[in-house]
């Protein structure tokens, strides 16, 4: 199929994106990877009047990073963001996760600020910057806005942006000292949506006993669930799955059953969070 007539718009600064998303913003979607919004345009599920073309803004294309974490600009490529090495320092779930995106062709192409604004529940970059405390910075001719993760995401392919605002940068904060990351995933082909995932962040106190455990999930739930594991997982790693599955609202669907994903949800928390744990132990070592 082909995508519906649209009229195409190529701003060159953000200040010029945000005046045209000002304009036709409520008929137009914006165009950054296109590896998720050109298909949905091909199969005629969205028939934007206008697509915003925001490639030419190079001011766009950064990956900074500092001792409290690492910032995305919305150009940035998931390859770049996942070889980036101060980044992977300062946030190492960042290339964990990225490496289970689709395939290298993809990650060429797709951001990593787009991966977010999409909102994919199934998408690995929703529950990273979901688990890391994250945040969005939206911009519009009204001003900008930082808007936290746990506010982001409202529902599958929904977010919190406005008709008339750019979502410019991502911030995910830096992994807390003592701590180990981990990012597991199930899909029938390497590449494919996930059945189920999961991510993990573990700290360690003095004497090497895990102080605090969260998790998040993804294609389990309609927005990324963060959970705090860390009570069950020192009474015992079934009080652990036992509290994911329950907190969890997995959907059948052709690939896998409700309750397969169920099961895959209880075996990853276990296998991220040992994961994490041994990471967080790797580097207490180190130190």
């Amino acid at each position: 199929m082909k995508p519906a007539p649209f009229v195409w718009h190529g701003p060159e600064s953000v200040p010029q994106a945000v005046q045209v998303l000002a304009e036709f913003g409520g008929d137009g979607k914006v165009l950054a990877g296109g590896q998720s919004l050109v298909p949905v345009l091909a199969m005629r599920l969205a028939e934007p009047a206008h697509l915003i073309d925001i490639n030419r803004i190079a001011d766009l294309n950064f990956v900074t990073s500092s001792p409290d974490g690492v910032t995305v600009g919305a150009l940035a490529r998931h390859s770049r963001v996942e070889g980036d090495i101060a980044a992977g320092r300062v946030q190492p779930l960042l290339a964990q996760a990225l490496k289970l995106v689709a395939h290298p062709t993809i990650r060429n192409r797709g951001t990593t600020v787009g991966s977010l604004a999409h909102a994919d529940p199934a998408g690995e970059m929703t529950a990273v910057l979901a688990l890391c405390g994250g945040s969005i910075t939206a911009q519009s001719t009204r001003g900008k806005r930082t808007i936290p993760a746990a506010s982001f995401f409202h529902g599958p392919l929904e977010s919190d942006l406005a008709h008339d605002e750019l979502a410019v940068e991502a911030f995910f904060p830096a992994l807390p000292t003592g701590a180990g990351t981990a990012f597991v995933e199930i899909a029938r082909r390497h590449g494919d949506y996930a059945l189920c995932g999961v991510g993990a962040i573990a700290e360690l106190d003095e004497s090497g006993s895990v102080q605090a455990l969260r998790c998040a999930y993804l294609s389990v739930t309609d927005t990324p669930l963060v959970l705090d594991l860390t009570r069950a997982w020192q009474s015992a790693e079934a009080d652990a799955v036992e509290q994911a599955k329950l907190a969890i609202d997995p959907q059948s669907d052709l690939h896998a059953t409700a309750d397969y994903r169920r099961q895959l949800a209880g075996v990853l928390t276990v296998r991220a969070a040992r994961q994490a744990i041994s990471a967080a132990e790797r580097g207490a070592r180190a130190a």
